[in-house]
């Protein structure tokens, strides 16, 4: 680090008590300043504040096996609560520019799979044992030893897996890629806008805020992400009161008629941890258990590198600082997720918008996590960011880890086809655990090919293995008939 950064560092730091700070996060160690971690965690809220919107509304939509729904306005304070309190949390014990909430993806299993088969507490009480049993392999080493198992290059193909997947995430949130209904009889699943054009006023503010971001990051301007996200949301008002939109999506930017509203606590705690067991029998829960685990292990796996990775935080073994904390809290937010009928919470890609705003500590975490503790009260002014304007910082997030792709030897077809297949896998089926896991099958299977079996970790092989069940696991539910 130059000198002049040593400097700006000091001066950013303050008095001494802002110096322990500085120490206890290692924040100017790491080549940051509060400054940006004050950015970083501003921008990593706004990117994942649509989960206090859409969390409430993949689980209030559904009805249990006895047909009652859980309350969106109780689901909204669960949701704010669990991500406050796990973001914090991660930030101090993690010291990780990581944030945590519900879980996209697994609220839905919760919602459309696990609900109605039985009451929305066994459900919830599944969530809890599933976040049990992972701070189980994390307090036996075992989902460490997976990560530190996977080849480097591999690591870097999840990078920019994820960094594909999570432009795509941006493309779609803001509308400009939709899904093409099968009864169209189209050639393609997707397309250009909604009708193969681009057209309505939201469209104008992400391409807009596309343009904008890209070109702020291009010019280096610090805040450019953050400075995109809001400069949109004022130009998305101004469109919103003026000009006659027929729908922004989840999301309409509105100046709210009340901008602080009570927190309703209701739903902590309704959870029966083994409830489940006497509504659909012990092999259909061990089989729901297993499938919530793999998918919230690797999802997690790969959240973790890909971000710490876009951080500069890997050592020069290609491993995450202080791992061990890091997966026990994402364990541990499973937990909080479930007992607070959240469904899973854990860490969350989108906290790489705050890393490519300069946050590289967990500090920024504080000021994430205390923006969800202020979203208890605040919600109706904290979610008026429309979609269209935190999108981009998404797609531009996207190009930043996607430059890891350097990185992999392409004319070794060992590493490169499972990294192929790892980098695309990932947004072609919006799964981050589907694109690990045929990068692993693939990994593996190539090696045995090549004679060089051997060469392959034990845990891979094992790790595979779950991965192929994992794969299969609708055939092999028939064959067991459940």
């Amino acid at each position: 680090m130059s000198e002049a950064q040593k400097t700006a560092g000091r001066q950013d730091a303050g008095p001494s008590t802002v110096t322990g700070v500085d120490r206890f996060f290692r924040i100017t160690e790491r080549g940051s300043t509060f400054g940006r971690e004050i950015r970083g965690g501003f921008a990593t809220f706004f990117t994942m504040a649509y989960i206090l919107v859409l969390n409430p509304l993949i689980l209030g939509s559904a009805k249990d096996k006895f047909g009652e729904q859980l309350d969106p306005v109780q689901l909204t304070t669960a949701t704010a609560l669990v991500a406050a309190v796990m973001t914090i949390i991660m930030g101090v014990g993690g010291n990780l520019p990581l944030a945590l909430a519900a879980g996209l993806g697994l609220n839905a299993v919760v919602a459309f799979q696990l609900a109605p088969l039985m009451s929305w507490d066994d459900a919830m009480g599944l969530i809890v044992l599933e976040g049990l049993l992972i701070c189980v392999l994390v307090v036996t080493g075992l989902r460490e030893a997976v990560m530190h198992a996977i080849p480097q290059p591999l690591k870097q193909a999840i990078s920019v897996g994820i960094g594909l997947f999570i432009a795509l995430i941006g493309f779609v949130d803001a509308g400009f890629v939709t899904r093409i209904p099968d009864a169209a009889n189209t050639t393609v699943p997707v397309q250009l806008g909604s009708t193969g054009t681009l057209a309505g006023w939201p469209m104008l503010v992400f391409c807009v805020g596309v343009l904008l971001t890209i070109g702020l990051l291009a010019r280096k301007v610090r805040g450019a992400i953050l400075i995109s996200i809001i400069a949109m949301t004022v130009v998305a008002l101004v469109i919103n009161a003026l000009a006659d939109v027929k729908t922004w999506g989840l999301t309409t930017p509105e100046w709210p008629d009340s901008i602080v509203d009570t927190p309703d606590f209701g739903l902590l705690g309704q959870f029966s941890l083994f409830g489940a067991f006497g509504q659909v029998g012990v092999v259909t829960v061990v089989l729901l258990v297993f499938t919530l685990v793999l998918s919230d292990f690797f999802d997690t796996m790969g959240t973790v590198v890909g971000v710490s990775a876009e951080a500069g935080l890997l050592d020069e073994d290609g491993k995450v600082p202080g791992l061990g904390k890091v997966l026990l809290i994402d364990g541990a937010a499973a937990v909080a997720g479930g007992a607070a009928s959240a469904s899973s919470a854990t860490s969350y890609i989108e906290s790489a918008a705050g890393v490519g705003e300069g946050a590289r500590t967990g500090f920024a975490n504080l000021v994430t996590g205390s923006l969800f503790g202020l979203a208890l009260f605040l919600t109706p002014l904290l979610t008026i960011v429309p979609l269209q304007a935190a999108a981009p910082a998404l797609v531009a997030v996207g190009f930043l880890m996607m430059t890891q792709v350097r990185h992999i030897e392409w004319d070794r077809y060992e590493i490169a086809v499972p990294a192929f297949l790892t980098i695309a896998v990932m947004p072609f089926t919006y799964s981050i655990t589907n694109g690990i896991g045929a990068g692993f099958l693939a990994y593996v299977l190539i090696k045995t090919v090549l004679g060089r079996a051997k060469e392959v970790h034990w845990l891979l092989w094992g790790t595979s293995a779950l991965f192929l069940v994992y794969f299969a696991i609708d055939p092999i539910e028939q064959l067991l008939d459940v």
